[in-house]
């Protein structure tokens, strides 16, 4: 078995959380992401209010 991914040299982990753009709570996405940052609760309420209704 190779070992080489898990000798910790090439881990990638975000140094904090982006918060959201419309609450201001921390969300689950890393700070260095790019775009528009949503928790949870208000990435459920923006889908509920762009679902079809028909």
């Amino acid at each position: 078995m190779n070992d080489d991914m898990n000798d910790g040299t090439n881990d990638r982990r975000p140094t904090g959380f982006a918060d959201c753009v419309q609450c201001g709570e921390p969300t689950e996405h890393p700070a260095d992401r790019p775009g528009a940052t949503l928790c949870p609760v208000c990435a459920w309420q923006e889908a509920q209010r762009t679902a079809c209704s028909g």
